[in-house]
């Protein structure tokens, strides 16, 4: 009835009963690996240091109660089948047996053939475990390497993505009048401050994607209003306040620009409430929005503009502040004003270079961030 490899099964053998214990030895030694212990204090030894398939006992072994080992199996084996031998047929003692953990309970008379079935039964809920605990590990690593592949995969759908809305926003800035590098400024500029911020991954996720679609809306404005050379008029400027809102409504169901897409419906917000579309004031515009709107008016200063030079980085923060609680949030000005010069210089240089199409703007920040070594965060 046992498998005739008897490496995959071992009995351990527990009685104070030494005329059975020799009966019971002969008897599995020829089936199975079977090993016997004279003492508790042996068996214990031997359940510390090896994993035995089955264990077969008597409740009533000298200063120690079988079911007590039960305790010891769950610590140093817990995969081993656990048969009881019962001197006593009381129900009750039965029922303490099984609620101990037992597998199997063999009551008088003490029947070989009895004992055998028991026996192979607890093989077998061995094996079951076994096979169980096998499973659970090359699922657990099936699952892990399925995890590498969909996180690899997740990865070029997301630079595939983002290839894409550059291309976008290069083909909508044919359209508009801004500077050679605005696009990588604005982005880079928002990251290296959002970084100074200390915001988490998923943000600073957001506020790339944000500050990169920021005028994704003016694909609604009229070429006669954006395009229009000289200043434009009351109606004309209505029509040019609502890019915000024209860019929520192409984002808006798109689920990975979520957040991006509050950045975008919120970048012409003011911190004191006056500015536009919605006239949103202080916290309740977007973290993001208030970091980009930051930025935005930064680079439009050390910008040159066809009738202006840009002016240099000390006029720009002294206009930065001058704006701090009305247009901005003090914040973030106290945040911008404690990151070097040099970042922002490094940064602008930077974006008036040629260079690979599918550069990472975070890779860009983050080198440069660190190299900085650790920062002390403004919150």
């Amino acid at each position: 009835m046992f498998d005739d490899n008897p490496g995959e099964k071992n009995l351990l053998l527990i009685d104070y009963n030494s005329t059975r214990q020799k009966l019971l030895s002969g008897f599995f030694g020829a089936k199975c690996i079977c090993e016997e212990a004279d003492s508790i204090e042996s068996a214990l030894e031997k359940i510390r240091k090896k994993e035995y398939s089955v264990v077969l006992t008597s409740v009533a072994l000298p200063h120690f109660n079988g079911l007590e080992l039960m305790a010891h199996l769950q610590r140093y084996s817990p995969r081993t089948a656990l048969v009881i031998i019962s001197e006593d047929n009381s129900a009750g003692n039965t029922v303490k047996a099984f609620r101990a953990g037992a597998f199997e309970v063999i009551q008088k008379p003490f029947e070989m053939k009895k004992i055998e079935s028991a026996i192979e039964k607890a093989f077998g809920q061995y094996e079951l475990k076994c096979l169980k605990d096998n499973y659970q590990y090359h699922l657990e690593e099936l699952v892990s390497e399925r995890t590498v592949e969909l996180d690899k995969a997740l990865e070029e759908v997301e630079i595939s993505y983002r290839s894409t809305l550059k291309a976008l926003v290069q083909a909508l800035e044919t359209r508009d009048y801004e500077t050679h590098g605005h696009s990588e400024r604005v982005v880079t500029f928002s990251l290296r401050l959002g970084y100074e911020m200390g915001l988490d991954k998923e943000s600073l996720h957001d506020l790339e994607l944000g500050a990169l679609m920021h005028d994704i809306g003016k694909i609604g404005v009229p070429d006669a209003v954006l395009r229009k050379p000289a200043k434009l008029n009351d109606e004309e400027w209505e029509k040019m306040k609502l890019h915000p809102l024209h860019g929520q409504k192409i984002l808006r169901n798109i689920a990975f620009l979520e957040g991006a897409t509050r950045i975008v419906a919120q970048h012409h917000e003011k911190w004191d409430g006056s500015g536009y579309p919605l006239g949103l004031r202080g916290e309740d515009i977007d973290i993001g929005a208030r970091i980009f709107s930051v930025v935005d008016a930064f680079d439009a200063i050390i910008s040159d503009r066809v009738y202006r030079k840009g002016r240099p980085y000390e006029q720009a923060l002294e206009e930065l502040e001058k704006y701090s609680g009305t247009q901005f949030d003090p914040a973030v000005i106290e945040a911008f004003k404690a990151v070097p010069k040099e970042d922002w210089e490094i940064l602008r240089d930077r974006s008036l270079t040629d260079k690979e199409e599918n550069f990472s703007f975070q890779a860009v920040v983050s080198e440069l961030v660190y190299s900085r070594g650790s920062l002390e965060m403004v919150h």
